[in-house]
């Protein structure tokens, strides 16, 4: 152990101090109301929404199963929301709302926890993708206009609804319910999920925010880097540093 180094114990100090209060300014709502890593969040996400858009292919397998006839009983448990393990789902109002919209297109019954369905699979997957499209282009008004619901409310209604129509086809087994599962599947995935997940968000192109995007790669790099060299040099103040070894001869 060599002797401590005062110098360099100054200098971890001063570097832990800049990295500290960059750490404090970044978790304050400096950036328009938000912070650091909020508005990073909400860069990224502006970005990537330009690349996320698959709704148009979707409408393509939805129309492919126009004219499939399908007749399920859906149910719908208590539990908690997806998400929002705060928020507490009721089976029963769940499986209200969920007839409530799946009737703009078909024929849902609600009893209790349960809707029975009976309508065409094409135009049911048709549906959900235009409230998911609306609300991808943030147009969230007509959605709900169209179901006297919140928006996101309604989108989360059809998640509820296709996930259980998922689970029931898979549940009755064989090849042509497999396929149909696996089209509703992607419908929810792709679909449904995108268009809640990017409701209200405008999308940019990186080459747009080429500037910022640099900068916070940047930035990260040597941020990354000045945390490990105040580590570094706290040792070494401290006279905690690495020799090379000495090989004895036998």
């Amino acid at each position: 152990m060599a002797a401590p180094n005062k110098k360099k114990l100054m200098l971890s100090l001063f570097m832990a101090v800049v990295f500290f209060g960059l750490l404090l300014a970044m978790f304050s709502p400096l950036f328009n109301g938000e912070n650091a890593l909020k508005a990073s969040d909400r860069l990224f996400n502006s970005i990537s929404k330009g690349s996320s858009n698959y709704i148009p292919g979707l409408k393509a397998t939805a129309a492919k199963h126009q004219g499939t006839p399908l007749a399920l009983t859906l149910t719908f448990v208590d539990g908690k929301a997806e998400g929002h393990e705060d928020v507490a789902v009721v089976g029963a109002d769940v499986a209200a709302k969920a007839a409530q919209v799946l009737g703009t297109v078909a024929q849902a019954q609600a009893q209790g926890e349960t809707v029975t369905l009976s309508g065409d699979l094409g135009a049911i997957l048709g549906a959900a993708l235009a409230d998911a499209e609306a609300l991808f282009e943030n147009r969230g008004q007509e959605v709900a206009a169209r179901h006297g619901m919140d928006e996101k409310e309604a989108l989360f209604i059809w998640w509820k609804a296709l996930t259980a129509v998922d689970a029931e086809l898979k549940l009755a087994g064989g090849k042509d319910n497999v396929a149909l599962a696996k089209a509703v599947h992607s419908v929810i995935a792709k679909g449904v999920e995108v268009g809640y997940n990017y409701y209200g968000i405008t999308p940019e192109s990186a080459g747009s925010r080429a500037g910022i995007l640099t900068f916070s790669l940047v930035f990260y790099v040597i941020y990354t880097l000045w945390w490990g060299m105040t580590i570094f040099y706290f040792f070494e103040g401290l006279g905690l540093v690495m020799s090379k070894g000495h090989k004895k001869e036998a």
